[in-house]
C-alpha cells in the first residue's frame, strides 16, 4: 500500500501566505518561505504553493518567490496559479518547482493538460479541482471558486486523466476552511473514478479528519493549511497519531 502524504498548502497572496473559509474572507498567515521551511523540520512529505490571485489578476505566478522557496527545501514542491501555457510552467519548473498545478486554465483549454504532460511528463503535471455540490451535483468552478462551470466534476477528472494528468488536487469548497472534515463522498467518487493519486483537499480540522480520509477513501494525501499555519496540529503529531491508527505514513 503506498504511503500517504501530509501535505501543507500555501496560498500566496502579494507575497504572503493567507488563509480564508469557503475561498473568502483572507486572513494573513506569515512569510512563505519561513513556514516552507518550518514544514521541512516537522516532516511534511510535500508542499503545495497557490498564488491564488494570480488567475484573477490576470498574472503569472512569482517565479521569484518559487526561486526563493526552492532554495530552503528538500522536499517535492508544487506550483499553482496563473499558468496559462507550457511557457509559464516552464519558468516555474525552472525556478525549481517540482511539479505544476492548473485549474483556470486547463478548463478553458484543456489541451494544455496534454501539451505540459508531452513537454515535462505526466508526473509534473497536478489538475486542481475545485469543486462545490450545486442542487444535489458536484460541479466544478474556476477562477478562485467564483465562477461554476458546465463541468461535472467527475466527468472532469476522467478527462483530465485521458489527457495525461499525473495527479488531482481535490478541493471542496463547501468543506475549505470549515475544519468540519474533508468531504469523503466526492473524495471517494474521485479517487475511484480514476487511476490517479488523489490529494484530499478542504475541510480539515482534527486528526480524526486525516483518518477518516485515509480508511475511507483512496486519497493518497492529505492537505491542510490553516491548522498547519497557526499551530492548531503540528506536522509530527498527526503522522505519530496516523502511524498508531496503523495509516501506512512515511
Amino acid at each position: 500500500m503506498l504511503k500517504k502524504r501530509i501535505i501543507p498548502c500555501l496560498d500566496i497572496k502579494n507575497g504572503r501566505t493567507v488563509k480564508g473559509v469557503n475561498f473568502v474572507g483572507l486572513r494573513d498567515a506569515g512569510d512563505p518561505v519561513e513556514l516552507a521551511k518550518k514544514y521541512v523540520i516537522e516532516g511534511a512529505d510535500e508542499l503545495v504553493f497557490l498564488d491564488i490571485t494570480a488567475t484573477l489578476e490576470k498574472r503569472k505566478t512569482l517565479a521569484e518567490m518559487v526561486e526563493k522557496i526552492a532554495a530552503a527545501i528538500n522536499i517535492p514542491f508544487t506550483v499553482g496559479g496563473g499558468i496559462n501555457s507550457v511557457e509559464d510552467a516552464s519558468a516555474v519548473i525552472q525556478a525549481g518547482a517540482d511539479k505544476v498545478s492548473v485549474n483556470s486554465s486547463a478548463v478553458k483549454n484543456p489541451q494544455l493538460v496534454a501539451d505540459l504532460a508531452a513537454r515535462f511528463g505526466s508526473q509534473c503535471v497536478v489538475v486542481a479541482v475545485d469543486t462545490r455540490d450545486v442542487n444535489g451535483i458536484q460541479k466544478v468552478f474556476v477562477s478562485g471558486g467564483k465562477i461554476e462551470t458546465e463541468w461535472e466534476t467527475l466527468d472532469w477528472v476522467k478527462k483530465v486523466e485521458e489527457l495525461g494528468a499525473g495527479e488531482i488536487l481535490l478541493t471542496s469548497m463547501d468543506g475549505d476552511g470549515t475544519k468540519a472534515g474533508f468531504k469523503i463522498d466526492i473524495t471517494k467518487a474521485v479517487a475511484d473514478a480514476v487511476n490517479l493519486p488523489v490529494i484530499a483537499s478542504g475541510g480539515a480540522g482534527t486528526m480524526e479528519h486525516f483518518n477518516e480520509v485515509f480508511t475511507e477513501t483512496k486519497a493518497s494525501g492529505g492537505l491542510a493549511a490553516s491548522i498547519f499555519h497557526f499551530g492548531e496540529i503540528p506536522i509530527p503529531t498527526l503522522k505519530n497519531y496516523l502511524k498508531e491508527q496503523n495509516i501506512p505514513i512515511r
